[in-house]
């Protein structure tokens, strides 16, 4: 009975999250039609409420919004708007903060994550994955001893919380498997392990000094 229910769970667990996350979504999504005016909301239309048109409403302002600014005079708007939010006060702390996080993460050929990496974390004698996301600025740079990369750690099972953190080139591995492949294994909590690849760097984790 026991390995009948570790299968059955096995089955089940990934179809029900999966489930949920897509109800969560939806139902979210759904509750954006409470801005439309009344006259237009589904409910007042069709007199039945729809599941899913928030889904299908958001495509389709996030559609008109991308093709507003594939032209000139939409880009011209774009501009005009992020320069009365970058004048609003307090509006433009947050705006300007998440704005320059989402053209690094979301901008086309943009290279967020770079490559999985091997580094010491959370001390010296424990190891973890990570993602390279550059270098040190130089006003960072300039108080560090050597070529350092910053790097960000991804919590598990959960890799969108995480820690940014700066570390020295020579304590870190660069690892033979893909970004998508690094990330299957951190949210499975090492049990997806990635097929065997030969490190891009040819080398082995660094020996502790001590």
């Amino acid at each position: 009975m026991k390995r009948y229910l570790l299968a059955g769970l096995l089955i089940w667990v990934p179809v029900g999250i999966t489930a949920w996350v897509i109800n969560t979504l939806v139902v979210t999504m759904d509750r954006t039609l409470v801005l439309l005016p009344p006259q237009w909301q589904p409910v007042n239309l069709f007199g039945v409420h729809i599941p899913g048109l928030g889904v299908i409403l958001t495509i389709l302002v996030v559609l008109g919004t991308g093709a507003l600014a594939a032209n000139l005079i939409g880009q011209k708007v774009l501009r005009w708007a992020e320069l009365a939010l970058a004048r609003t006060p307090v509006v433009k702390g947050i705006y300007s903060s998440v704005k320059q996080v989402s053209d690094t993460l979301l901008a086309p050929g943009g290279q967020a994550f770079r490559k999985p990496l091997l580094v010491r974390f959370p001390h010296h004698d424990a190891w973890t994955i990570a993602f390279l996301t550059g270098q040190p600025g130089p006003g960072v740079a300039e108080h560090l001893d050597g070529e350092h990369l910053s790097v960000y750690v991804p919590t598990t099972p959960n890799p969108t919380s995480g820690y940014f953190i700066i570390v020295p080139r020579r304590d870190t591995v660069e690892l033979g498997m893909s970004v998508d492949e690094a990330l299957k294994y951190i949210i499975s909590m090492g049990v997806v392990a990635p097929a065997p690849h030969a490190a891009a760097s040819g080398d082995r984790a660094p020996r502790n000094p001590s």
